[in-house]
């Protein structure tokens, strides 16, 4: 009796080991966000649902910490040698995924093909050059000085990646990404989800949480049901309808914060009638702003009076912000020329937010005699179309990633920058590019906010954008989900983050 008594005991404990070691490889932190990555090549794309997976994925020279300070990152000191040039110290002891040695000739790789990229080079368009100076020191040479570069160097298209993964994976590197982050890429169910799992030699340490996995349910609404069927642990972007419910249940937190994002209608300024400043300016006197915001972002947003907000360096408080006058729109259509009815094609995303703007925005502007038809597309073919100008008018947000108004103004109006490099309204003016080239090229704090804000009052009058809100931004979790912090930028690190 006794003898199988033991047994039991043994057999109890096996199966109890069995069954902890199912859960701990069956029990991953799992992540909702609206849309699916489009790619996970820093260098492929800037859209912000990429950027919150490979961030987890890659480090970079240097990090923004929660309050955007520059911190170092694979760098462990920098200082300036010139005005033209920073020398990067690496540190020694990092790993890619693939067991390669970092070195500062990925460094210099990652640079290099950072800035023949077309969608992320205008980031580091003032680095001239990258020169190794040996394995573990790199400069950096900028043509002109940059006073934001390293906060440049702190966004997520600049993560370092390892040159022989980069050339074996070819075409198809984004989908197979190796960085030296805390979290490996394993797999991914287009669509459906991306699976990473913890890198064992990170340098920070093991990650507690031994994987992640982002889930793409583009429905607010079904993220909020994932969360209250304990599918989901931390729910992203959480729908204004869906507040009140979570902030009133038990077993889960609603967390709401300043973001450094700014919510936009854009005009393709290269087409009949948006071509027509007048016409532009009228739609922004049809858009009542106040209703958007408090019946689509339930107050989680303020109105905006420029494409960059407080938060960011360079803001200009005094730049126009359009008063909703449909009396004063009808006269400004009828002086540009159009007394019949406009038909316009009005392109979003399958983002529930984003379709309600489309929808009141549509009702108030027939009241104008501009008749709107809205068009959803899913999200790589609404980056893709929109980076060709095969749209006339869309909605979109933009985070000045950096703080810095060089990155939250350069893309979205240097002419440059037209197309997929941010500037998907196709704008063009002299004036607008000389003072973005005098800001980014300038280190005299006074003179670049002089240029920046000057930029905010022409960009404003003549509307490429029309500024909606700044919105906040807001995650949900489990209330068991401990560490996770969210960042102003909205590239949110999961290091640290654990269940209990």
């Amino acid at each position: 009796m006794k003898k199988s008594k033991k047994i039991l005991n043994v057999l109890a404990t096996l199966c109890l080991a069995s069954v902890t070691s199912l859960s701990a490889g069956q029990n991953p932190l799992v992540i909702a966000q609206g849309a699916d990555a489009k790619t996970l090549d820093p260098h492929a794309t800037n859209d912000q649902p990429s950027s919150r997976v490979s961030s987890q994925i890659y480090d970079r020279l240097v990090e923004q910490d929660l309050n955007m300070n520059i911190v170092p990152g694979l760098a462990e000191k920098w200082e300036q040698e010139d005005d033209l040039t920073t020398v990067f110290y690496l540190r020694k002891d990092v790993k890619f995924h693939n067991g390669e040695k970092l070195k500062a000739s990925d460094v210099k790789f990652t640079l290099d093909r950072m800035k023949a990229s077309p969608q992320v080079s205008h980031i580091i368009g003032a680095i001239d050059k990258v020169e190794v100076v040996d394995d573990y020191t790199v400069k950096v040479i900028t043509e002109k000085p940059f006073g934001a570069l390293t906060s440049h160097l702190s966004h997520t298209a600049t993560s370092i990646m390892n040159e022989k993964a980069v050339k074996a994976g070819g075409d198809n590197y984004g989908q197979s990404p190796v960085g030296t982050g805390p979290y490996k890429f394993d797999k991914w169910d287009a669509g459906d989800r991306i699976v990473l799992s913890a890198n064992e030699n990170y340098f920070k340490g093991e990650a507690p949480t031994k994987e992640v996995i982002f889930r793409n349910i583009p429905e607010g609404t079904n993220r909020t049901i994932g969360l209250e069927t304990n599918e989901v642990d931390i729910a992203y972007d959480i729908e204004p309808i869906d507040k009140d419910m979570i902030k009133s249940h038990d077993k889960l937190d609603y967390v709401e914060e300043p973001s450094l994002s700014m919510s936009y209608i854009g005009f393709n300024t290269e087409k009949a009638p948006l071509n027509d400043v007048k016409v532009r300016q009228a739609i922004a006197h049809a858009i009542d702003t106040d209703t958007l915001i408090d019946v689509v972002y339930q107050g989680g947003a303020v109105k905006a009076n420029s494409p960059i907000g407080p938060k960011v360096f360079g803001y200009n408080k005094n730049a126009k912000a359009y008063e909703y006058n449909p009396e004063k729109a009808k006269a400004m259509l009828k002086e540009a020329g159009y007394t019949k009815p406009i038909a316009i094609k009005l392109w979003t995303n399958d983002n529930p937010t984003r379709r309600d703007i489309a929808t009141i925005v549509q009702d108030q502007l027939k009241q104008i005699g501009v008749d709107v038809t809205i068009e959803t597309l899913e999200w790589g073919a609404y980056l893709d179309g929109t980076a060709r100008g095969d749209h006339d008018m869309f909605i979109l947000g933009w985070v000045s990633v950096t703080g810095d108004a060089d990155y939250g103004l350069y893309p979205l109006f240097h002419s440059s920058a037209k197309g997929g490099a941010g500037n998907r309204s196709f704008y063009s003016n002299e004036e607008v590019d000389n003072l973005l080239d005098k800001g980014k090229n300038s280190v005299d704090v006074e003179e670049r906010k002089e240029a920046y804000e000057k930029v905010q009052e022409i960009v404003q009058e003549e509307v490429p954008v029309y500024t909606i809100a700044y919105t906040s931004q807001n995650i949900a979790k489990q209330k068991g989900v401990e560490g996770f912090h969210m960042h102003p930028a909205g590239h949110h690190k999961v290091y640290g983050t654990e269940k209990k």
